[in-house]
């Protein structure tokens, strides 16, 4: 038995939610086209006969214009000195930008092993991503590169093997049957969270916070309500919709979602609570006992 934690670094919207879900074959990260979904430190673990991979899903790494940019990369790189290997995940697509040059530096104060994850070569040729190796192979020393499509789940079974050279322990530090450390009213809430983002697209910003406020078992389905948190009321509009219709719609996705992480059937009740003041904010999530959703 080899064991040890692997952290997933890289620029947003690099893939790095998607591959943990794609490793993990099932969903415990939310992945959305907008950069800098990932607000939390989220830990997925992988197991099998001979290993278990405690991977952490970090917040992608970016020049920070706000205060939640700064806290998010504080998460991330707290997570590179407190691992055992580094996935640096690029994006094959888009190539070698000035972030990537800026993570790398990050990694020339530490000493343990970074593995190069080449994201996105679906729809690339061989010879096309041999271009993308020879681009990054001598900007560091790389313990190994290993290009893969998290979205097809293309060579991720390779990416695994790969770690299991580098895992320093001989100690399991979850059950067999975890896949995350995340509570389940946490994971419900980032479900609700993703389809937000995923249906109104720009219009509403990351300062959004969604609330599992209840959850009630009753015999064969869950009753569920979860408060979705804005700061302004032109959000919670927007949020609604017309007619109560894009809530409708997030209540739909979402719940589908939760049924399959639940295994049950679910009653989701959702509404939506403006708190525009950061205090009262923190009051509230204080009061719940949900200080990791502080901003």
């Amino acid at each position: 038995m080899k064991s040890g934690f692997v952290s997933l670094i890289g620029r947003p919207n690099v893939g790095k939610s998607t591959l943990l879900n794609s490793i993990l074959k099932t969903k415990v990260a939310i992945t959305s086209a907008k950069p800098q979904t990932t607000r939390n430190v989220i830990e997925g673990i992988y197991n099998d006969d001979e290993s278990q991979i405690v991977f952490v899903d970090t917040p992608g790494i970016h020049k920070p214009t706000h205060k939640l940019g700064k806290i998010l990369n504080e998460g991330a790189y707290y997570s590179i000195n407190d691992v055992d290997i580094i996935c640096f995940l690029v994006d094959a697509k888009k190539g070698l930008g000035t972030g990537d040059k800026y993570i790398i530096e990050k990694f020339k104060e530490i000493k343990k092993p970074v593995i190069l994850v080449i994201n996105k070569i679906d729809g690339l040729s061989n010879d096309e991503i041999f271009n993308k190796i020879l681009e990054y192979k001598d900007l560091y020393d790389f313990a190994e590169i290993v290009p893969v499509s998290a979205l097809k789940s293309r060579n991720t079974d390779e990416l695994v093997k790969v770690l299991k050279k580098y895992l320093p322990d001989n100690i399991k530090y979850f059950d067999d049957n975890m896949l995350t450390n995340k509570s389940t009213s946490f994971m419900i809430s980032e479900l609700v969270r993703e389809k937000v983002f995923n249906l109104t697209h720009e219009e509403v910003p990351h300062s959004i916070t969604c609330i599992t406020e209840n959850i009630i078992k009753n015999k064969d389905k869950h009753i569920i309500n979860v408060a979705i948190i804005v700061d302004r009321d032109s959000l919670k509009k927007i949020i609604i919709g017309k007619n109560g219709e894009m809530l409708k719609k997030i209540g739909i996705q979402a719940r589908s979602d939760i049924e399959k992480l639940l295994g049950t059937k679910v009653y989701l009740e959702l509404y939506v609570k403006t708190i525009k003041k950061w205090r009262d904010k923190e009051k509230y999530l204080t009061e719940f006992g949900l200080n990791d959703f502080l901003d």
